[in-house]
């Protein structure tokens, strides 16, 4: 069974992906959008992380970014079953301490629901603005993900000793009401893939087509059986954009639309290939709109995935 969750709409308004009535949406569609994921059985929403975006990027990017603990922590109250993941916080930007405060509350005050994706992060002048090392953010991500599954457990004075951090005897409550935090590692690139298969609980491809991504599984598979990892890992895939039923509206060549059945049988191919959990991205004109298209989708293909 494939398990589908969804990155919220209005929390970032990249023009790659953003519909247009998100430019005047705010929380209150945020929350209505939380809460029907919560009552359709999704597993998950998702927050993304920029602090700051360059002129240069501002055309393509926006500026619109949503803080994720601050717009996760705001939907938890709102919602009572749905995970909440960060997809992904870029973790180099920030001292993992500070990184562990912030989501180890949002997991006790969600009551446990916390995913904590992580990823390397792309926006050079982010970085300097910050004071972090962009050139070398591999290695900082490498680190800080052990940084961070130390001091996410459930010790009160947690330790770890890096080349780059190193803490003891610093103690941080609340801790996460998880005894362990699920760590999913994103990106598309060699040392990507590496990363989640040595160090992630899950894998969150980056706009892999479905036609590149067996061989990827196969090589996260591979990687993790030679370094002898024998827990399972969850394998995401990010899916085409979906509309349920017929649009009469224009909605793109790369949109996956029609009736449920073939939907989900066109969904189906992810799970055949070793896909745990999709990320469904719908077309739509209005949050009434989206609602009804996660409902539908909920209702009606779901249930033949």
């Amino acid at each position: 069974m494939v398990v589908y969750g969804m990155q919220l709409p209005v929390q970032s308004q990249s023009t790659i992906y953003a519909e247009p009535w998100e430019a005047a949406a705010g929380p209150a569609d945020l929350l209505e959008i939380a809460r029907t994921a919560d009552r359709a059985g999704f597993d998950y929403i998702a927050s993304c992380d920029h602090v700051a975006i360059p002129r240069r990027l501002a055309g393509p990017m926006g500026t619109v970014w949503y803080d994720p603990v601050a717009t996760l922590s705001f939907l938890a109250a709102a919602t009572e079953r749905v995970r909440l993941l960060s997809h992904v916080a870029v973790v180099g930007l920030r001292h993992p301490l500070v990184t562990a405060k912030a989501y180890a509350t949002l997991d006790h005050l969600s009551g446990g629901r916390l995913v904590l994706g992580v990823g390397a992060g792309h926006v050079q002048e982010e970085f300097e603005a910050v004071g972090a090392d962009f050139a070398g953010r591999g290695g900082v991500l490498d680190e800080t993900i052990d940084a961070l599954k130390a001091a996410l457990g459930p010790e009160e004075f947690p330790e770890f000793s890096g080349e780059r951090f190193s803490f003891k005897e610093l103690g941080q409550r609340p801790r996460p009401a998880q005894e362990r935090v699920p760590v999913w590692v994103g990106g598309s690139s060699p040392a990507a893939v590496r990363r989640a298969a040595l160090k992630g609980d899950g894998w969150l491809p980056q706009g892999d087509p479905r036609e590149k991504l067996p061989a990827q599984i196969a090589r996260l598979k591979n990687l993790r059986a030679e370094a002898g990892i024998e827990e399972p890992i969850t394998v995401g895939a990010i899916v085409e954009p979906l509309y349920v039923g017929e649009a009469g509206w224009e909605l793109g060549r790369r949109t996956l639309t029609g009736k449920p059945e073939a939907l989900a049988s066109s969904l189906r191919a992810y799970g055949e290939m070793g896909v745990d959990q999709i990320q469904v991205r719908f077309r739509s004109r209005s949050r009434t709109e989206l609602t009804d298209q996660m409902a539908v989708f909920a209702a009606e293909v779901a249930p033949h995935l």
